[in-house]
């Protein structure tokens, strides 16, 4: 048995966002002693895609080629007997199949109280995936979520009342960018005296990679600048090949040329993920759903200006004009319009970088984890987790 005061739980070793939320809380509450162990589906030879300063423990996914409902239940499978060899009074989900799996040990009689942390809600295709999602909502003993916006939809959506952990950054990593790298990226991607615009999440439609390329395309049929669009990380457990495929098919008609205007990086190393937000020009990050956006706090850290959607979440702690510029999902005209202005205006762009810095350092890892721990120790469900939390 490996003793713990709690395990988080998550379904990736990959840096997706809930990953990154769950390594970087997993180290803060480290940090103040507790006894936190973080459980994931991966690779065990690979390990994590950062070094890791938390115990963890990585356990084998299921095959690769069967159907994602066999893959989502073959997961919920492996962690739930994975989970079985902690001896810990709390079992924190970040997902839904974390959330199922802690579920399924604690209905099969183990003393823990299960806590689950929703970061967005899935669209689906499968009715069966979708009941499953709802199952991870509804089963466990507390939900949290990233942001107002989420929480409201759990409620109203679901019933279920959710209190509200938003996420963190560390400052000190993204704001201490290495030049000389920046300077060998931009080049990496053909930006040497071309404006660059970074794109975080990879090519999905979650991420308005559409509304993107037609923004570029918009950009450089109306003006001369021409700028490079770097896109990185994009791995997921859905499949959203068939949606790159259609957007990366759009590029010759748009005028845009792969490899020269859009290119594609996939997961880059994350010793560089500071150094990409620092030589990047802005931030696209067209959304048309989020849970939080963590990656809008990485660009404001490293000192890089912000164009997103308007969306709920993004109004609960940014200010339309001052803090980044705001369009609405999906409108392509004013996505580029946006993007210009933070390239073309250097009184705005001055202004957008200094109201993010002050943005970005109101969310820390530590508040985060200060919040959590408040949590853990009012958990009603379970005397001996909040016994084991407090000490």
């Amino acid at each position: 048995m490996s003793d713990a005061d709690l395990v988080l739980i998550t379904y990736s070793t990959k840096p997706r966002g809930g990953v990154v939320h769950t390594l970087a809380l997993a180290e803060a509450l480290h940090a103040t002693g507790t006894q936190v162990h973080v459980l994931a589906l991966g690779d065990p030879a690979a390990g994590f895609f950062r070094p890791v300063a938390a115990p963890t423990t990585i356990v084998p996914g299921p095959p690769g080629d069967g159907t994602l409902e066999e893959k989502v239940f073959g997961s919920i499978d492996r962690l739930a007997v994975a989970l079985t060899e902690f001896d810990a009074p709390v079992l924190h989900a970040q997902d839904c199949i974390g959330a199922r799996a802690a579920a399924r040990v604690r209905d099969a009689g183990a003393a823990v109280t299960v806590v689950r942390t929703v970061h967005h809600v899935d669209d689906f295709s499968s009715q069966i995936l979708m009941d499953c999602q709802r199952s991870a909502i509804l089963e466990p003993d507390v939900v949290l979520a990233v942001s107002q916006a989420w929480q409201q939809t759990l409620e109203q959506d679901y019933g279920v009342r959710a209190g509200v952990i938003p996420n963190g950054v560390d400052l000190a990593r993204f704001s201490s960018p290495e030049r000389q790298r920046t300077a060998e990226l931009r080049e990496q991607v053909g930006a040497t005296g071309r404006p660059l615009i970074l794109a975080v999440g990879g090519i999905e439609p979650r991420k308005g990679s559409d509304t993107l390329v037609r923004a570029l395309a918009e950009m450089k049929a109306n003006r001369e600048i021409s700028p490079v669009l770097a896109v990185i990380g994009g791995h997921s457990f859905q499949d959203h090949r068939p949606y790159r495929e259609r957007v990366l098919g759009l590029l010759p008609e748009l005028g845009l040329a792969l490899g020269v205007d859009v290119v594609p990086l996939g997961m880059v190393p994350d010793v560089d993920i500071p150094q990409w937000y620092a030589a990047a020009d802005v931030l696209a990050f067209p959304s048309v759903k989020e849970g939080f956006g963590l990656a809008v706090l990485e660009a404001m850290s490293a000192g890089t200006p912000v164009v997103t959607s308007d969306l709920p979440v993004f109004r609960e702690y940014l200010v339309a004009g001052r803090d980044a510029l705001l369009i609405e999902p999906g409108d392509v005209e004013a996505l580029a319009a946006a993007l210009l202005s933070t390239m073309e205006d250097p009184a705005l762009r001055h202004a957008l970088i200094s109201a993010g810095a002050h943005v970005a350092a109101r969310f820390t890892w530590q508040e985060s984890a200060r919040q959590h721990l408040a949590i853990y120790e009012e958990l009603p469900q379970n005397r001996r987790a909040a016994a084991a939390l407090s000490h």
